[in-house]
């Protein structure tokens, strides 16, 4: 069933051929909604971000208006892991705020029960997901989900393609950090400034501050803090580094 999947997807040559296959694949796997998305503001994106969905239009233009693809605990949670999981697992992922159970709750009053989001995470590129979800009262397919897993992975793939051809599809990082300036920025994340640096490196502090003007232009950007958010968004630092240092 999976390398059917696969070749489904791998065959669409538009979006709506995509929401078609994706319709018929949620069905065949025992759910009854799909959403493929990256996890932005989908308004002020516009066609530049990944977004393909079945679910009801009431609940999207909700979620749409209140601008709940930045915040969504479903987009959230699939921060934290790299492996499908179902919304009711949530709470042990990440904390939920009231605003987060109000969410859930206003989409269950839609309809939307349980799901199963598989986390699609691409460096230089906006966070993303597929997900599937059952109506309201209806279980989770739990035998099926190791499919679900791999038949959402084929499909963000299968999107990024198609997204990629129509020219909207994000540029990735071309100009990678020298050894030297990633060190630096490194110790920018932990809150040091040039002369500290300069002491932990063996360097001047000129060097220092000459190395992170370099990576700033690299990114452009003139902020530091953005810096350091550009070099963990697109794969230069992970929070591992952070941690162990």
């Amino acid at each position: 069933m999976a390398v059917r999947f696969m070749h489904v997807v791998e065959d669409v040559a538009s979006a709506d051929d995509l929401a078609a296959a994706m319709a018929a694949i949620t069905a065949e796997l025992g759910f009854q909604y799909f959403a493929l998305t990256h996890h932005v503001d989908i308004v002020a994106a516009s066609s530049s971000a990944i977004r393909l969905h079945n679910y009801p239009a009431q609940w999207a233009d909700y979620y749409d208006g209140n601008a709940l693809g930045v915040t969504d605990p479903v987009h959230r949670a699939s921060h934290v892991t790299s492996m499908g999981f179902c919304w009711s697992r949530m709470p042990d992922m990440i904390p939920l705020t009231a605003c987060d159970r109000k969410v859930l709750a206003l989409g269950r009053d839609q309809g939307i029960g349980d799901g199963f989001t598989i986390p699609a995470h691409v460096p230089g590129e906006a966070r993303g997901s597929c997900s599937f979800a059952s109506e309201a009262g209806r279980p989770v397919p739990e035998t099926i989900l190791p499919v679900a897993q791999l038949a959402g992975n084929f499909a963000f793939e299968a999107a990024r393609r198609l997204w990629s051809i129509r020219g909207h599809m994000p540029v990735v990082q071309q100009r990678p950090l020298t050894d030297r300036q990633r060190d630096c920025v490194l110790w920018v994340a932990h809150g040091k400034g040039d002369w500290e640096i300069a002491i932990i490196l063996g360097i001047s502090e000129e060097t220092v501050a000459r190395h992170i003007k370099d990576a700033c232009e690299r990114y452009g950007v003139s902020k530091r803090t953005l810096l350091v958010i550009r070099a963990l968004f697109d794969g230069t630092l992970t929070f591992t580094d952070l941690v162990r240092h």
